[in-house]
């Protein structure tokens, strides 16, 4: 890998290099994990004081009732967490009767919020500072205001125009009626009581004590199903990694219910092709790139559920040397394909990276699902609830049929690259369906072809939707667009700046020997910033 001054993609931003960094899609937040480390804490502690900070200055992307995962190397050692919540006991088999699908907004996609158990957790296992510490730049924001930043602000606008409606949007997210716009500041009073509750209690206010009976209470009140025994029984679970080789280096995801196995299974099924052959932005590693994760994400819809329901294809299936080989055999090197699911068995997200000098390196990421989650906001509190039900299946011959404390199928997933033994790159791409795609280019980019982390960011980026459909921003180079037209790829240009669709990428690098190298990505407000 070369670090580039400058380069021939959008932005041409140059990548950051420190001992210690924090890369962001939100300046506020990143400066906040930065102050962590400069009082003595680790990449932990940086990496929760961002997170929690930035459930106050990127409301549209995640908040308090958010979920969270995250992969950390803590010197010696990988590990993962999924603190992502259960469906209330109160789904029951007849909840959504008679509907198509589980609805997307409002109480009936609100699922136990998971963000406040990753960050008591993490502090409690792996952090330095007082876990009160953590919150005193997010309260500071949240109490004194801040201003709002611009791709935020256009997120803002667009969600008051669809969520104003839903139970105490309105309230928390439209002070005088309607969005703020970028620059104004915006203050969340009770946003701040609620963090404080939970620094004080380390959580137990919003699981057990006065923050769960307003949740449950509010809940009550629109006949929804969440109780505070589904908040109290909420715990995030040490899970470990799951993972796929190309060539010298791992790549680490989180297990099911996350869709992290696509990454690894469209990474099995390229080892098997030529892409080693080709130059980054050369069609055919597109064609491959594309073709590959068709094939992955089709298995993904038809086969990933709360691990514990994956009794019919497992983990081990997916992830099969022999299946993933018999699924490169189905690409065409001159035509796109509308694969179906194979047979393994015959029968709106903020996402941000922190590595200290210790060497310890957390990825980390936490999102309400679409912008504002829920839509649905508990009054004086400033907790925006996620909306991950709607992850659910309404099939009952799915492993992902909606039931019981029960956790849905998830889009948000932290990435992680080792090396033989050591740690190498920590990083994601939030972004919906987007993020396996990204962290599939990310990890071929940065390993493959060489690119430093904020080449890897700036450089054009695809993304398959249905059939034959593939997304492509529209920087991408004219010529590579036509001939992935003429293969068959049923190609749609957006503009760059459509941060959803395209995902926004923080990714830390480790450097041989010392330090580490960060990029950014221009798609959203964020930095990388390190000392």
């Amino acid at each position: 890998m070369q670090l580039r001054a400058n380069h021939h993609y959008p932005s041409r931003r140059s990548a950051v290099a420190a001992d210690n960094l924090v890369s962001t899609s939100h300046p506020l937040a990143a400066q906040a994990g930065l102050s962590m480390l400069a009082r003595g804490g680790n990449a932990v502690d940086a990496a929760l004081a961002a997170a929690i900070t930035l459930t106050v200055v990127e409301p549209s992307g995640n908040g308090i009732g958010s979920d969270a995962f995250a992969i950390l190397w803590d010197g010696t050692e990988l590990h993962g967490l999924n603190a992502s919540g259960r469906s209330p006991a109160g789904w029951g088999p007849d909840r959504f009767k008679g509907l198509d699908h589980v609805p997307f907004r409002g109480w009936e996609s609100v699922t136990v919020p998971g963000a406040v158990s990753a960050w008591v957790d993490l502090s409690a296992r792996f952090g330095k500072l007082p876990f009160e510490t953590l919150f005193e730049p997010a309260i500071g924001y949240a109490e004194a205001g801040f201003p709002v930043s611009p791709v935020i602000a256009t997120l803002w606008q667009r969600a008051g125009d669809q969520l104003g409606d839903q139970p105490g949007f309105a309230e928390t997210f439209l002070p005088g009626g309607r969005a703020p716009a970028a620059g104004a500041y915006f203050q969340s009073p009770g946003h701040a009581r609620t963090l404080q509750l939970i620094a004080e209690t380390k959580g137990r206010a919003f699981y057990e004590g006065e923050i769960a009976e307003e949740i449950a209470a509010f809940a009550k009140a629109h006949g929804a199903a969440l109780t505070v025994e589904d908040m109290a029984a909420h715990k995030a679970d040490w899970c470990g990694t799951i993972s796929r080789r190309f060539d010298d280096v791992s790549l680490h995801e989180i297990p099911p219910n996350g869709q992290g196995i696509a990454a690894l299974m469209a990474l099995g099924i390229l080892s098997q092709t030529g892409i080693r052959d080709l130059d980054a932005d050369d069609p055919m590693a597109a064609h491959l790139q594309i073709e590959a994760m068709k094939l992955a994400l089709r298995d993904t819809e038809a086969y990933v559920a709360d691990l514990d329901h994956m009794r019919h294809v497992t983990v081990e299936d997916l992830l099969d040397d022999g299946y993933l080989a018999s699924r490169a055999r189905e690409i065409d090197l001159n035509t796109a394909t509308n694969f179906g699911a194979g047979a393994p068995r015959h029968g709106g997200t903020v996402y941000l990276t922190a590595a200290d000098a210790s060497g310890m390196m957390v990825s980390f990421i936490q999102s309400n699902y679409a912008g504002f989650g829920s839509g649905v906001v508990v009054p004086g509190t400033g907790v925006a609830l996620q909306n991950r039900g709607a992850g659910f299946s309404l099939d009952p011959r799915h492993q992902n049929f909606v039931g019981p404390n029960k956790r849905p199928f998830h889009t948000i997933i932290p990435g992680f690259l080792m090396g033989a033994e050591d740690p190498i790159m920590s990083f994601g791409v939030m972004g919906g369906p987007m993020q396996a795609q990204g962290h599939v280019q990310m990890v071929l980019r940065t390993q493959l072809f060489g690119q430093d982390p904020q080449m890897a960011v700036d450089a054009p980026r695809w993304r398959v939707t249905d059939g034959l459909g593939v997304a492509c921003e529209s920087t991408m180079d004219v010529d590579a667009v036509d001939r992935l037209r003429a293969m068959g790829h049923d190609i749609t240009l957006e503009a760059p700046d459509n941060a959803f669709g395209f995902g926004g990428a923080q990714l830390i690098h480790r450097l041989p020997g010392r330090g580490y190298v960060a990029g950014s990505d221009p798609r959203k407000d964020g930095a990388a910033v390190g000392f």
